[in-house]
């Protein structure tokens, strides 16, 4: 592909764009001199690029059809094999759609990418294969992941096990449904704002949002680069530590990862043992105006006084930064999502690492060609992040970014008191998907109202992981515990010794079979 020298027309809407009043005489003076530059480009085109081996044969697959996916879960089947020993031998994981798998179809909830295939497997793809894991397939996910909702991928809505009526959560919609019914055993989600803990808690299955820059990215279709977080999700505490215990660890290739820790041995720090440890049940977390359920608070708040029998010291704190936090993170993702996830075409720059250039180009081509089809969220996002660059040029994502360091601050004073913090997952129960004709307002609504305590730690990275405590209604109810930095081991302690002495999620009444 040969990089062509702009025409005057195109150098004039360019000088337009950026306040530059050139004549044409002048634009005609740098077309002359971009010459030799632009063949530096072609020299580019001629040099082979550096791609990461796939190791694993593996057929394209299909798409499954709709007796065959009843709730709407999956959007491709395959089955690849992995090594034919290590930790993950016998384990069958779903892929969330945003991660590369090369030659199978991937289509992160949009029309606008579907078609693509990607020609190199994600850091956290390989090393579940390579620790003899099966991977059986792409989970659906929202479009463009920008929903804690399950109801705006193009494939259709994906529903909840317990009632087809009401969402399954996302943005790791698939993920959670798979897992949940038994379909696979373990499945990899990512979170930005809540989209691994949200489908976990309306689906009644664990997901850990690990500490920021554990899991490498590499090869994940990104969001936001400082909100990123790409995790383990299964129906028992041993699955997620053991398909983190695989996934975590620097690649040398994810920005996000610089200065991050390394990963533990998840699976054998299980122990059982919780005592003596102290939790702290945030008091800003629960009766959230508008939005808690009185069932929801109550049963979050059982489910952490049961922690006294465990030997755990249980005591109520107040962390008033946390009701800033959602206000934080309105003032990253939006703009920093309509900066590299929309106008940057998923990879931007001024970042050294790996790039899928691949994705890049594909998913370019079809948002600037099918821009009416990017989903409702997507579209409100970068109408209010590119006026917010506009009109106030980056100032409110700065200031956010800079307070960010303050809500870590604050969450880390309560830490230096507890061992780790509670709260509601999410603040109410599952909700009805919303009619395929509603009004714009309820489909928004529907899609964002949820995340107040999830979005937070997604800005601050400290490590949260989705425990199920109840069920209200027929429907699972949610209890989030968050750490410190590094220390998901002793989430996923306090999450197992929970699982094994206070309460077991029923399997659901729709689809559960054993995968």
């Amino acid at each position: 592909m040969s990089v062509k020298v702009p025409t005057l027309d195109q150098l004039k809407r360019i000088a337009e764009r950026y306040g530059m009043q050139l004549s044409d005489a002048r634009l005609s003076e740098f077309r002359e001199l971009m010459g030799p530059v632009l063949a530096s480009y072609s020299q580019l085109d001629a040099l082979p690029e550096p791609h990461a081996t796939v190791k694993y044969p593996r057929s394209s697959g299909w798409r499954p059809k709709p007796e065959e996916n009843p709730l709407g879960a999956w959007y491709w089947r395959t089955e690849i094999t992995g090594a034919s020993e290590g930790p993950l031998k016998g384990k069958t994981v779903a892929i969330k759609d945003n991660v590369c798998v090369a030659g199978v179809p991937m289509m992160n909830g949009t029309a606008v990418l579907e078609g693509y295939v990607p020609e190199a497997d994600a850091t956290i793809v390989t090393r579940i294969l390579d620790a003899g894991g099966t991977i059986l397939g792409k989970a659906v996910c929202e479009s463009l992941c920008f929903s804690g909702s399950s109801f705006t991928s193009d494939t259709g809505p994906v529903r909840n096990p317990y009632n087809p009526e009401r969402s399954a959560g996302g943005s790791s919609s698939g993920s959670a449904v798979l897992v949940a019914i038994g379909e696979v055993d373990m499945a990899i989600g990512g979170d930005q704002g809540g989209s691994i803990r949200i489908p976990s808690c309306w689906c009644g299955i664990y997901g850990l949002k690990p500490t920021y820059g554990l899991v490498p990215y590499t090869g994940v279709f990104p969001i936001e680069m400082t909100l990123d977080h790409a995790g383990p999700m299964a129906r028992t505490c041993a699955d997620v530590a053991l398909l983190l215990e695989v996934i975590a660890g620097p690649d040398g290739l994810d920005p996000r990862q610089a200065g991050g820790p390394s990963g533990k041995a998840y699976s054998k720090m299980l122990t059982g043992e919780v005592r003596g440890l102290k939790l702290g049940v945030v008091r800003e977390g629960f009766s959230l105006p508008g939005r808690s359920q009185q069932d929801v608070d109550e049963a979050v708040r059982q489910a952490a006084r049961a922690f006294e029998r465990l030997g755990c010291q249980v005591t109520e704190v107040s962390v008033p930064w946390h009701s800033h936090g959602i206000h934080i993170w309105n003032g990253i993702a939006l703009e920093g999502a309509t900066m590299l996830m929309v106008a940057g075409n998923s990879m931007g720059t001024n970042w050294k690492g790996h790039y899928t250039t691949s994705l890049l180009d594909a998913y370019a081509r079809g948002r600037l060609t099918r821009a009416q089809d990017l989903s409702e969220t997507t579209k409100l996002t970068v109408l209010i992040g590119q006026y917010m660059q506009d009109y106030y040029h980056g100032r409110y994502y700065a200031k956010a970014q800079n307070l960010a360091r303050v809500l870590r601050a604050a969450y880390d004073q309560a830490l230096q008191q507890c061992d780790a913090l509670v709260m509601p997952t999410l603040p109410m129960k599952a909700t009805p998907i919303p009619d395929a004709n509603a009004p714009l307002a309820e489909y928004v609504t529907r899609a964002l109202e949820m995340i107040p305590n999830t979005a937070p730690f997604d800005v601050t990275g400290h490590p949260a992981i989705n425990v199920p405590c109840a069920m209200s209604e027929g429907l699972p109810v949610g209890m989030m515990l968050i750490g410190r930095h590094g220390e998901d081991d002793l989430l996923l302690r306090l999450a197992d010794a929970f699982a094994r002495n206070v309460f077991t999620p029923p399997a659901p009444p729709i689809g559960a079979r054993k995968a």
